[in-house]
C-alpha cells in the first residue's frame, strides 16, 4: 500500500512539473517569436551601415579616424563584454558563452594582457567569479532593452576606447543564425572592423575604385557621424541576437523537460498499474485461502 500511495504522489508531481513547463515553453515560444522580428527586422539596417561605413571609409582615402585606428599587434588592454541571461532553464546557452568568455579571457592573460571583463546577467556574474574570473563591471539590458538604453552604453565603450583606456572592445555573445542554430562568438565591436569580411572587403575597394565621390560635408564629418552609429547599432544588434537565441534555447528545453516529464508519467503509471494489480491478486489469494480454511 505504501509503494502505491508513493507511485501516486509521484505521478501528480510529475504531471505538474509537466503542465509547468509546457506553460514556461508556450511563454518562450512567444517571446522567442517576438524577439525574432526584431532581430529580423534591424539586421538589413545593421548590415547596410557597415556597408556603407565601409565603402565611404575606403573612398576617403588617408582621412583617419579614433574609432578606425587599427589594434597594436599585441594588444595590452582590452575590455570584454559578457552577455548572458538573468534566469536560468534555457539549455546550454549561459554554459557556451562562458566557455567562449573564459576561454578567451584566459588566453589574452596568459600573453600578459589585461583585461577589463563587464557582464550582463546574473547568470555570468555568478559563474565567472566561481572561475576566478574577476568583473570588473555589471550592466542591465533587461528582456527587451531599447536603442536608446544600448547607445547610452556604447557611448561609454566609444569614449573610453578613445581615451585610450583600452586598445580594443570585443563581445561574448550568442550569435543567433536560426532558430536551430545559435553559434557563442567574441566579436570585436572596436576598432571598428569596416569590412567584417573578405567578399565585403573587396566590394567596398571595387566602388572605391571605380567610383568618384563627392563629398558633402567632409568625409571626416561623415565618418565622425557614421562611425559611432555604426558601433551602436551592432552593439544593439549582438544584444538582440543574445536575446532571441536565449528564447529559442529555453523553448528547446522547456519542450525536451516536458517530452521527458510525459514519459516518466507514463512509465510511473504502468508502474502503479502493475503494483496495483499486484495487490488486487494478493488480496483475492487471502481472501480464498481463508475462505478455504474455514471449510
Amino acid at each position: 500500500m505504501a509503494q502505491i500511495r508513493a507511485l501516486r504522489k509521484r505521478m501528480l508531481a510529475v504531471r505538474t512539473i509537466a503542465r509547468i513547463t509546457k506553460t514556461m515553453q508556450m511563454i518562450a515560444t512567444a517571446k522567442f517569436t517576438a524577439a525574432q522580428q526584431r532581430v529580423r527586422g534591424t539586421r538589413p539596417y545593421t548590415e547596410s551601415i557597415r556597408h556603407l561605413v565601409a565603402e565611404v571609409a575606403a573612398a576617403a582615402g588617408d582621412v583617419e579616424h579614433p574609432l578606425l585606428r587599427p589594434a597594436p599587434a599585441e594588444s595590452k588592454r582590452e575590455l570584454l563584454l559578457v552577455i548572458t541571461s538573468d534566469r536560468g532553464l534555457c539549455g546550454a546557452y549561459n554554459g557556451h558563452v562562458l566557455r567562449t568568455a573564459g576561454g578567451f579571457a584566459r588566453s589574452f592573460v596568459a600573453r600578459g594582457g589585461t583585461l577589463r571583463v563587464a557582464v550582463a546577467g546574473k547568470k555570468g556574474l555568478a559563474v565567472l567569479k566561481f572561475m576566478k574570473i574577476e568583473v570588473n563591471e555589471r550592466l542591465a539590458f533587461g528582456g527587451r532593452p531599447t536603442f536608446a538604453e544600448i547607445e547610452a552604453i556604447a557611448q561609454r565603450l566609444i569614449d573610453g576606447f578613445v581615451k585610450g583606456e583600452y586598445d580594443a572592445v570585443r563581445i561574448a555573445y550568442m550569435k543567433f543564425l536560426s532558430s536551430a542554430r545559435q553559434v557563442p562568438e567574441v566579436m570585436q565591436l572596436l576598432p571598428l572592423a569596416t569590412e567584417a569580411k573578405a567578399g565585403d572587403e573587396n566590394a567596398a575597394t571595387k566602388a572605391a575604385a571605380t567610383a568618384v565621390y563627392d563629398f558633402s560635408p567632409s568625409a571626416r564629418e561623415l565618418l565622425d557621424d557614421l562611425l559611432p552609429q555604426s558601433v551602436k547599432i551592432s552593439l544593439f544588434q549582438a544584444v538582440n541576437d543574445a536575446i532571441v537565441s536565449e528564447h529559442a534555447m529555453r523553448m528547446v528545453a522547456m519542450k525536451a523537460a516536458t517530452d521527458n516529464a510525459r514519459g516518466l508519467g507514463k512509465s510511473l503509471s504502468r508502474m502503479y498499474n502493475r503494483a496495483r494489480q499486484a495487490k488486487i491478486t494478493t488480496e483475492l489469494t487471502e481472501i480464498v485461502s481463508g475462505a478455504s480454511a474455514l471449510e
